[in-house]
């Protein structure tokens, strides 16, 4: 019993010699610990990290529109050649509709199906082999954006989904440069290939644009964090103070209605009780006239009424035969000696320009030249 004591007193000495003897973490800056050197890239998978292979089979389908099924035919040898590089095999299947790539026997990478299931989203999604082939790289990723269901409204969705496009593409174009990705704008979803930091920007933009937020605002802002990137000072720090702060400047108004109702000061009195027909007839005194006497005075209204229709419609009637006002002949003015035209003067330039036709000399000229050959040739003489 005392030697086994003393075994045990003997083994937590070492473990306390071993424990004082460990390496004490070097102090580091937190800042060093979570940013990422430049230029570093992680080591790629090869076949020595997993020289068994898998265990099991993986596949994935996925179907394509029927526009997309001719360019699909063309370049499948292409997809096919690409992914076999990487032991995936890929089968097209134009009857169905789909396309499918599963793992074989000397498939090493585990995420390279992932991979392959993604390039035949964005081959599906119409984007080209040229871009779509990039996925299989391991610095690239992809995000489909479904945007169709988040605006109601048909035409509000085209407009918006324009808008994100911009003028000729210029902000797509824009928006490509910014975040370092391909974006492919296709019926209700937006494809995007590039870095993470880029998708991350690009999905951010996107919905907002489908929020009704003009999307020249996140590109404003991304120019500026661009710029910030830039010093390595300003990387540890907050950048709100940098960013700009936009206001939704065209507030929705509650439409007024066109006619306003007043509302009467609150008294407590009911209102005064309205007057009966009996009232009404004691106070113009109809109520103590006979039956006949009331059907006469009716009699009466009735012709009045009638008279004043008939002198209306014949006032109507004799419009027609009323002349119109005619307007006031105005007199032509005498023209003023200023501006009388010398006919006499025109005339005579008239006469001289047909006279002289075009390229000729004028009669005195004709003179005068043959008066000087004459001369000419009495010298010669």
């Amino acid at each position: 019993m005392a030697s086994s004591k003393q075994d045990g007193q003997a083994a937590a000495s070492r473990k306390s010699e071993f424990r004082s003897q460990k390496p004490k973490p070097e102090s580091r800056d937190e800042s060093e610990l979570l940013t990422v050197p430049d230029g570093w890239k992680e080591p790629a998978f090869s076949k020595e990290d997993n020289p068994r292979g898998l265990l099991e089979e993986s596949s994935f389908a996925t179907l394509f529109p029927k526009y997309r099924e001719a360019y699909l035919k063309e370049c499948w040898p292409l997809v096919q050649k690409a992914l076999s590089e990487h032991h995936v095999n890929a089968t097209l299947d134009l009857i169905e509709g789909s396309m499918t790539v599963c793992t074989t026997k000397k498939t090493f990478d585990p995420y390279i199906i992932i991979r392959a299931r993604d390039l035949i989203k964005l081959l599906a999604r119409s984007v080209s082999f040229e871009q779509a082939v990039r996925i299989l790289q391991d610095d690239v990723a992809c995000d489909i954006i479904k945007i169709g269901s988040l605006v109601r409204n048909k035409e509000r969705f085209v407009k918006r989904r324009q808008r994100l496009i911009g003028p000729k593409g210029s902000t797509l174009k824009a928006l490509e440069l910014l975040t370092n990705c391909y974006i492919m704008v296709q019926g209700n979803t937006v494809s995007a290939i590039g870095p993470f930091s880029g998708l991350k920007e690009v999905r951010k933009v996107v919905l907002d644009t489908m929020k009704n937020i003009h999307p020249i605002y996140n590109i404003k802002t991304l120019m500026i964090k661009r710029e910030l990137a830039k010093d390595s000072e300003l990387r540890s720090q907050s950048w709100e103070r940098f960013l700009p702060q936009f206001k939704h400047k065209n507030v929705n108004k509650r439409k007024e209605p066109k006619k306003k109702t007043v509302k009467k000061e609150y008294t407590p009195f009911p209102p005064p009780q309205p007057e009966s027909q009996i009232d009404k007839e004691l106070a113009t005194g109809e109520y103590f006239l006979k039956a006949s006497q009331k059907r006469r005075q009716k009699m009466e209204a009735i012709k009045a009424k009638q008279a004043e229709a008939l002198s209306r419609r014949q006032e109507e009637r004799n419009k027609a035969f009323i002349p119109p006002k005619e307007k006031p002949v105005v007199k032509p003015k005498e023209a003023s000696t200023e501006t009388k035209i010398d006919v006499a003067a025109i005339k005579e330039k008239v006469k001289k320009a047909k006279s002289k036709k075009l390229g000729a000399l004028t009669a005195e000229e004709v003179k005068l030249k043959m008066a000087a050959d004459e001369k000419k040739k009495k010298k010669k003489k």
